[in-house]
């Protein structure tokens, strides 16, 4: 097997990482410095023309967007038992959560972010952000993960999230979001993923 992970310290590859170490898969590590704008460089636009991280590259086959790249690599490793297989009832849940944070909880993030107001609610991909919040929140609530007691990819792909989320002060850190971060960022995967990644972002400067 050849997998490549294009990663960044402090960037949504961050998540990626903590799965495939998560799954136990062996992957190559292509680091990029983007304080230097090496994803705006021509070679990693040859690769991924958005100049985003991440995105994993599996015998050839490119691919990007964080919710792609989780069912991609979930599946491709069952033995980790982090996706439910075709036919498993939670199926459907799990790929509702992972479409969930990329066309409702970014586009959410990034109004709230950028100070914008949202489009009208007919238009806005999200609804509106208290809604889009409570129907994440009353999922928490009925923990501890998002299938209920079955930690999956979703999980780590949304608690990585919430981590940065909550530290920017773009998600309040209710007890339910905090508990939930405290659960998935313990985990030794997630410890180790933050390790390497804390020693990647020092040598960078």
């Amino acid at each position: 097997m050849n997998l490549t992970l294009f990663h960044a310290p402090n960037s949504r590859a961050g998540a990626t990482r903590i799965l495939l170490e998560e799954l136990g898969a062996p992957y190559d590590l292509h680091v990029l410095n983007l304080k230097k704008n090496e994803q705006r460089a021509a070679d990693y636009l040859a690769v991924n023309p958005m100049g985003k991280v991440p995105a994993i590259v599996h015998d050839g086959t490119l691919v990007t967007e964080q919710p792609a790249i989780f069912i991609y690599l979930a599946d491709l490793f069952p033995e980790a038992g982090l996706a439910p297989a075709l036919g498993d009832p939670l199926r459907g849940p799990y790929l509702r959560w992972l479409a969930f944070y990329g066309s409702s909880f970014e586009p959410a993030i990034n109004d709230v972010a950028m100070k914008r107001e949202p489009a009208p609610p007919v238009m806005c991909p999200y609804g509106d952000f208290d809604t889009m919040l409570a129907t994440l929140t009353r999922q928490l609530r009925a923990g501890p993960y998002l299938l209920g007691e079955r930690f999956s990819a979703a999980d780590v792909l949304w608690g990585t999230a919430l981590g940065w989320t909550t530290m920017f002060k773009l998600v309040p850190e209710l007890p339910e979001v905090m508990a939930y971060i405290d659960r998935v960022s313990s985990r030794p995967a997630a410890r180790r993923a933050a390790e390497a990644d804390a020693q990647l972002a020092a040598a960078q400067g």
